[in-house]
């Protein structure tokens, strides 16, 4: 006797502005048994925000709810525990849709597979239940386009960094690039600041905080006066010296 199995779908709703979200991702909602969210606790998440307005009322709700965000180190080996067993926890959650047979679309901001939640998800699913993959616009690209700044151009080399890293390294990695993108940024702007410095590029970075969103904002990031940042914030290096 054959088993019936549902099919996972990981979908990218875009960086803030529900008009990103592609046709194709709308289409995984229409046909969707069960949507599934990351989100902080008390916090419906903006994955969830940005497809409000496709939400059928027959659809079953899954939020995943992190244990930790920011309240304990990345280092720490209580947070890397966490966070693991919230995982396997959110895994077997939506397994459990999955082996009734139901379609589970898990929505991700930007793309799915680039520093997406998502993705832990897949790693542990994709092997056991049908997968597809909806890409998604991601934050740098809504950063780049609402601000109309080129970003590369020929040979330049673009480098994606985590504004977690290491300030020494990141300081390297940013002097071995003609292009960049820092993530994560939020509370490391300091240490973001002071590595932009040390590799010479401070004055060329700009600042975006929730890009494509209705309460977006830009500047130059010399010219911000203060350290406080979203989550939902990246800091651009363009590349293309030479433009006309």
């Amino acid at each position: 006797m054959s088993t019936v199995r549902g099919r996972l779908i990981g979908v990218g709703t875009g960086p803030g502005d529900p008009e990103l979200l592609t046709l194709k991702a709308v289409r995984a909602l229409q046909e969707a048994d069960v949507v599934a969210h990351f989100a902080k606790m008390g916090n419906a998440g903006n994955a969830r925000r940005i497809v409000e307005a496709h939400m059928r009322e027959d659809l079953i709700e899954l939020p995943l709810l992190y244990p930790v965000t920011t309240e304990i180190d990345k280092a720490d080996g209580a947070y890397k525990t966490a966070l693991a067993g919230f995982y396997e926890q959110s895994a077997r959650a939506v397994a459990a849709h999955l082996a009734d047979g139901r379609t589970v679309a898990v929505l991700s901001e930007g793309d799915p597979l680039f520093y997406g939640s998502y993705m832990h998800l897949h790693v542990r699913l994709s092997e056991r239940f049908p997968t597809t993959v909806i890409p998604g616009v991601t934050a740098m690209s809504g950063s780049w386009s609402q601000l109309g700044l080129p970003i590369a151009q020929g040979d330049d080399v673009l480098t994606v960094l985590p504004g977690t890293m290491d300030e020494a390294e990141l300081a390297r990695r940013l002097a071995d690039t003609d292009a960049a993108i820092i993530m994560k940024v939020g509370r490391n702007l300091p240490k973001i600041r002071r590595a932009l410095a040390t590799a010479n590029c401070a004055e060329r970075a700009v600042y975006v905080e929730r890009a494509t969103m209705g309460n977006t904002l830009s500047c130059r990031l010399a010219d911000k006066s203060d350290d406080g940042a979203p989550y939902f914030s990246v800091v651009l290096v363009a590349g293309w010296r030479s433009h006309p």
